[in-house]
């Protein structure tokens, strides 16, 4: 039986599939680790941790490379929180437009006052807050995944124009994209050329200080840029610079923090919220459910589906008995796993393998039960993190 041990709050509904596959709890020596905004370290990895399964898209709280080191899958839920956030980014464009956050402010000053006194208060300032319209304007969508083609979609209706960015578009979401989308070659072709920015992209490497002092000097003037994707993406010191020189007129950003709550306290042309993209419960569940589910199909088979640090794996089964191998992905290790099998006249059945950068995975399907000798043989094989039997 395997063993979880949970981080956070994670929905009845995700800890329902563990349960229903016969899983349980144990905070000691768990074999899978379950987890929204918990931050790791590679002292939480236990012997027998096997899988990491992250109940949202962004994994930057997992040290992912000591994880890959110890042949540790960490998994996570892309598109599951997609419709959140989408929902989100719409109410970040009519934030950033119409003066909702200012009006409110200034309604709020206003309770002191008779009825005659209050509409006249409210008719003579409400030009102070005149906004424009979303139809007609162009949305830049920079990152085309799960959130951004749905962003697209909801754009369209409201009568957008839409220019979207993105060299590692997938099949998948080319295919949700509306066919009026414009695709650009470019992120400055993005900046230049759009009202409103909107940033769907994972913090990596590459999109550290994606939005910076050296791509805002392409930016068309007045532009408003929403990120409700990572905060790392943005470098705020420079987006202030922007908004003070009136090249950016707004920003709306899930990821306060204190330069940039010192603007808003001081300006209206920053709009902050506190990490509220996939805080919904329909989120919530859907994230959880996907977390569990792929960990529970890993654990009893293997399989694996939306791993940032593993290749996607998927196998059959047509034995009982499934060997699960992960090894460095170094030349001739499937002719000695198959070598250490023949030796013992375990006969395969069926199997597959897989690599991704410095780790592959093999499933083998076998006729007998292996037993712990051949277990432990096929262990000590050079290059090999882990072997396990799967039934």
């Amino acid at each position: 039986m395997y063993t979880y041990k949970i981080y956070n709050n994670i929905a009845e509904d995700g800890l329902a599939v563990l349960e229903s596959n016969q899983l349980s709890n144990n905070e000691a020596d768990p074999d899978a680790l379950l987890l929204r905004s918990q931050v790791l370290t590679k002292e939480d990895f236990n012997d027998s941790l096997k899988c990491i399964g992250r109940a949202g898209a962004g994994t930057n709280n997992i040290p992912t490379k000591d994880a890959t080191d110890k042949g540790i899958v960490v998994f996570n839920t892309p598109g599951a929180n997609a419709n959140a956030v989408k929902e989100l980014v719409i109410c970040g464009l009519l934030l950033s437009s119409r003066g909702i956050v200012q009006g409110n402010a200034y309604a709020t000053t206003l309770n002191d006052l008779d009825d005659k006194e209050l509409n006249k208060a409210v008719e003579s300032q409400k030009k102070s807050f005149k906004g424009s319209e979303l139809k007609g304007k162009t949305l830049g969508i920079v990152g085309l995944g799960a959130i951004g083609s749905l962003v697209a979609q909801a754009a369209e209706v409201l009568g957008m124009k839409i220019i979207g960015f993105d060299p590692h578009i997938s099949i998948d979401a080319a295919w949700r994209l509306p066919k009026d989308v414009e695709k650009a070659d470019s992120l400055d072709y993005v900046l230049a050329n759009s009202d409103y920015i909107t940033l769907h992209v994972p913090l990596v490497e590459t999109t550290k200080n994606l939005i910076s002092k050296n791509s805002l000097k392409t930016i068309k003037n007045g532009a408003k840029i929403i990120n409700l994707s990572r905060g790392g993406i943005v470098n705020s010191d420079d987006v202030i610079e922007a908004l003070e020189e009136g090249k950016v007129s707004s920003f709306v950003t899930d990821f306060p923090t204190p330069n940039l709550i010192n603007r808003a306290n001081q300006k209206g042309d920053v709009i902050l919220l506190p990490h509220l993209g996939a805080s919904t419960k329909e989120a919530e569940i859907n994230c959880a459910v996907m977390a569990s589910t792929q960990v529970v199909d890993f654990l009893k088979n293997g399989v694996i589906v939306n791993s940032v640090n593993f290749p996607s794996i998927k196998l059959g089964r047509s034995t009982k008995n499934r060997l699960v191998i992960i090894n460095k992905n170094e030349p001739g290790m499937i002719g000695k796993i198959a070598d250490a099998l023949a030796k013992e006249n375990i006969n395969i059945a069926d199997m597959t393998n897989k690599s991704r950068d410095d780790i592959a995975i093999n499933l083998i399907d076998i006729d007998q039960d292996p037993s712990d000798d051949l277990i432990k043989k096929l262990s000590t094989i050079d290059h090999v993190l882990s072997v396990r039997n799967c039934t």
